[in-house]
């Protein structure tokens, strides 16, 4: 017994000095650049984006309900505002509202570089209007900040690009490396008649780029548990998108005398079984390396977790699956989000209809998900269906080691230079779904910095951007076209 006990004792020290060596070798990955000076950006750079906002280009799923005059009156803005732009780059329209503009590089042996952002935005709730400080279309202006709907999401980027390219007009910067900018206008609806159609226009140009970047993730403030510092979390690869309706018919009946289910009791109960059998959490390869890029920068303990994750795996797991953002970057996550059925209250109903939407890691697909449904239901009466419209599978992932990464992770450390840079995962979607035809290295980030404060502004109450973080979007546009130029 005491020879075990010593064997015991002797694992115990073994493993506690393996998980020392690994907490501190575990080494940053940050890269070590200068920063550079700042640049002073125009004051008409704020009201630009403030007037940019007033413009209701708002996607509808009904395409009877969008209104094209804001669409134009939107464009004849970006041409009076932009006239450097508007002159002097090839401006193409797509499929009458997207907006596809070339900058030449002198250097036609170079892969281009593509700049996304999207023109529409989500309608403001009519029933929260009055939750709001100042009106969703004012882009009123107040305590340094500007207001409303499409600042974060994403006219913000869109304005930040234009005034970025706008400045190197003026100051006579010529590109080596030719530039796209693309800005489709039915993104919050999918992309379909938007960035889809531009995607196909340069593939048929035989247009192969060597970096895409479009919006999705952010600079988080406080936002990464044990992380004092903000992070720029570049979103390598993005969640699939997948809706499933479950449908089920039987006689209808009088409420006095019910059957022993009604089709409301069986659909509920199908709900109920996807919620109790969600896919497993695990980590997909983006999250990996997160963890390795931020993992060094934490503050010790959370930092002994993850430089063994070996061994913590499920503690790991356990405090992603604690939040919301967490959770959904460790699975696929399951949201109910339509339920229908019942036309009086006597009378028991004939139909139910419900909607699970799934957002799909990597490593899932649209096929094995709806697999998934059909087993975990497992009842003839509901008839289950993938609802046509935008589903896609998850993105391919993209490269940390490419030249695009490292440009836009250098930029970060030039015009931000205390910011920790993360490869991440996007748990939501972005126009860059219809370009991977396009180029292999695809990246997903706005240079703006998001807190527990202003998160949920996107596409909720308040959306706003500070003064501080648009300037800022300017600077960082300008220094990432330089540095794809180098």
């Amino acid at each position: 017994m005491k020879k075990f006990l010593s064997f015991i004792v002797y694992l115990v020290l073994l493993l506690i000095i393996i998980i020392l060596f690994n907490t501190f070798t575990f080494n940053t990955k940050q890269l070590q650049v200068d920063s550079i000076p700042v640049i002073e950006i125009n004051e008409t750079a704020i009201t630009n984006l403030s007037k940019a906002v007033t413009f209701r280009t708002i996607s509808h799923e009904d395409p009877g309900n969008m209104d094209s005059s804001e669409f134009q009156k939107f464009h004849a803005f970006l041409k009076s505002t932009y006239p450097l732009t508007d002159s002097l780059l090839e401006k193409t329209i797509i499929n009458k509202f997207s907006l596809l503009y070339k900058w030449n590089g002198s250097d036609k042996d170079l892969d281009p570089i593509i700049l996304m952002a999207h023109q529409d935005v989500v309608p403001a709730d009519e029933s929260s209007l009055d939750r709001w400080a100042y009106g969703p279309f004012s882009g009123k202006i107040a305590n340094d900040t500007i207001y409303g709907r499409g600042t974060l999401d994403d006219k913000g980027s869109l304005i930040a690009i234009m005034e970025s390219v706008e400045w190197l007009l003026a100051n006579h910067f010529n590109p080596k490396r030719t530039i796209y900018l693309a800005f489709g206008h039915d993104e919050e609806i999918g992309g379909n008649n938007g960035a889809k159609e531009i995607a196909k226009y340069l593939e048929l140009n035989n247009i192969n780029a060597e970096t895409i970047l479009d919006e999705g993730m952010i600079i988080s403030r406080g936002l990464v548990p044990g992380l004092s510092k903000d992070a720029a979390l570049i979103g390598i690869a993005e969640k699939g998108f997948v809706s499933i309706e479950l449908f089920l018919e039987q006689d209808p009946g009088h409420s006095s005398y019910p059957a022993k289910e009604s089709a409301i009791d069986i659909m509920s109960n199908a709900i109920s079984k996807l919620h109790k059998n969600q896919r497993p959490a695990f980590f997909s390869p983006p999250v990996l390396e997160f963890i390795e890029y931020i993992g060094p920068e934490l503050r010790f303990p959370e930092k002994m977790v993850f430089a063994n994750a070996w061994l913590f795996n499920p503690v790991i797991i356990s405090i992603y699956e604690g939040s919301a953002q967490g959770n959904a970057s460790v699975r696929t996550t399951t949201a109910p989000t339509i339920f229908q059925s019942g036309i009086k209250e006597n009378v028991m109903p004939s139909e139910a209809r419900a909607v699970i939407n799934y957002r799909i890691i990597t490593g899932e697909t649209m096929e094995t998900i709806f697999q998934h449904v059909e087993s975990v239901i497992n009842d003839e009466r509901i008839k289950v269906k993938i609802l046509e419209g935008f589903g896609n599978d998850p993105s391919p992932i993209s490269s940390t080691n490419s030249y695009g990464y490292k440009s836009i992770e250098k930029t970060f450390k030039e015009v931000f230079p205390e910011v920790v840079t993360s490869p991440s995962l996007m748990v939501g979607g972005s126009d860059s779904k219809h370009y991977h035809d396009i180029s292999k290295d695809i990246y997903r980030i706005i240079p703006v910095t998001v807190s527990t404060n202003t998160i949920s502004s996107i596409h909720g109450i308040n959306e706003r951007i500070s003064i501080e973080d648009h300037e800022n979007a300017i600077r960082y546009y300008i220094q990432l076209i330089k540095n794809f130029n180098n």
